[in-house]
């Protein structure tokens, strides 16, 4: 008998599960609307044009090697990182209070901020404190903070279902009442899998309450860039915050602005009080790393790095960014143009009002069984599509179906 005889069978992990079944369908006119990656509209990947100009440099490049990088990560890339996430003009960069450490992607930042706010915020190993969440977000929130041992993991309202919007009240006053010193988890841009956020009048609604409430701000930023196309506006929340004097961490994933998903790209920002509480924080921080990854990878922070510090590389970049930013906007414009002419019931402003990759359609699970069952158009069981998936050649179809979806099943 073997000694893992007692191990249960984990549940698939439902993003992946989804694709593996479309995979498996062998109908004609399938639809994945389900994978968190860009697609051209030929619905296939796409490798920046700018990271296949920076991948040949760094093959050309006699000068680098396959040495360790420090346990922090390659220091040019956390410091562009950052930069990027505060602005060129941050303040905070100025008075030397902001620093970085590159991570396994968003997951690798979060899971390091989580670990280091465990150990060492409010109070030592404080498996006490609240950790607040959206409802509903992005699944590996929890996850995260959970196995980094908080044991009190509570959801803040956010999604107004009846409206297809944000629950500004009820959000407000879950800030209200939340303990002090809480964590609250919020989404700097593109709220995954709502698609919804707030407006700047809102945002400064928002940090108004949490700095009178003295609750602690931990911003995951894995879209900037890629929701409106500006990076300086994805980033406003972010940077306001900062401005408001918060002490604060943003976890920073480069997988979808520079399409970098298995490169596991990532930064952890760190906005400390002042420069010695900053050295103190990143001296913990990199006892954590040590024992988790010990050194990050060293390709895809020199392809992003290296695009960041140039300014030629790093306006193509941009460019590159607002490509894809665009056809995700064209794409909400024709499908509520396209569900609007076919008379779908409901109103379907939310799909425009949106933003990001994913967009909140408002189906019921029921009605995302008929999409997948009897359509073999693959969505989360939220109702949560990817805006990447549609294409040109089969968004009629997609649209036909939530028609038929939205009419046939209640």
């Amino acid at each position: 008998m073997s000694v893992f005889t007692e191990v249960p069978q984990a549940p698939p992990v439902a993003v992946f599960k989804l694709t593996a079944d479309f995979r498996e369908d062998a109908h004609p006119q399938k639809v994945n609307l389900g994978v968190g990656a860009y697609r051209t509209d030929e619905c296939l990947p796409w490798v920046l044009p700018v990271v296949k100009k920076v991948e040949r440099l760094i093959v050309e490049d006699d000068s680098l090697n396959h040495e360790y990088l420090p346990i922090l990560g390659l220091p040019e890339f956390r410091s562009a990182a950052s930069k990027v996430a505060l602005g060129d003009d941050s303040a905070a960069i100025k008075e030397n209070r902001v620093g970085g450490v590159q991570a396994l992607g968003g997951t690798g930042a979060l899971r390091i901020g989580a670990e280091f706010l465990r150990r060492w915020y409010n109070g030592v190993n404080n498996t006490g404190t609240p950790v607040y969440v959206s409802a509903p977000t992005w699944e590996n929130h929890n996850s995260v903070f959970a196995d980094a041992g908080f044991k009190d993991i509570r959801p803040y309202h956010y999604w107004d279902a009846a409206n297809r919007g944000l629950d500004m009240g009820g959000l407000l006053d879950d800030l209200e009442k939340a303990p002090e010193h809480s964590i609250f988890v919020l989404h700097a841009c593109a709220h995954n899998p709502t698609g919804t956020d707030p407006t700047q009048e809102q945002w400064k609604k928002i940090a108004e309450v949490m700095k009178r409430r003295h609750l602690f701000v931990f911003f995951d930023s894995a879209y900037q860039g890629f929701a409106s196309g500006s990076l300086d506006k994805d980033a406003w929340a972010i940077r306001y915050f900062v401005a408001e004097g918060f002490e604060l961490f943003v976890a920073q994933s480069f997988s979808k602005n520079f399409g970098l998903y298995n490169e596991r790209v990532g930064n952890l920002t760190v906005v400390a009080r002042d420069s010695e509480n900053l050295g103190r924080i990143l001296s913990q921080m990199e006892k954590i790393v040590r024992t988790t990854w010990s050194n990050p990878p060293s390709q895809g922070a020199r392809v992003v790095s290296k695009t960041l510090n140039c300014p030629e590389l790093f306006a193509e970049w941009k460019a590159n960014v607002k490509t894809m930013a665009d056809r995700v906007l064209l794409m909400r414009d024709q499908l509520k143009s396209k569900l609007e002419a076919l008379g779908t019931p409901g109103t379907w402003d939310h799909i425009t009002q949106q933003i990001g990759m994913f967009s909140f359609t408002g189906l019921n699970p029921q009605q995302v069984a008929f999409m997948i069952g009897e359509r073999h158009v693959y969505l989360m069981a939220s109702g949560r599509i990817n805006m990447c998936g549609l294409t040109s050649k089969n968004i009629d179809y997609v649209a036909q179906s939530i028609h038929e979806a939205v009419t046939k099943v209640q």
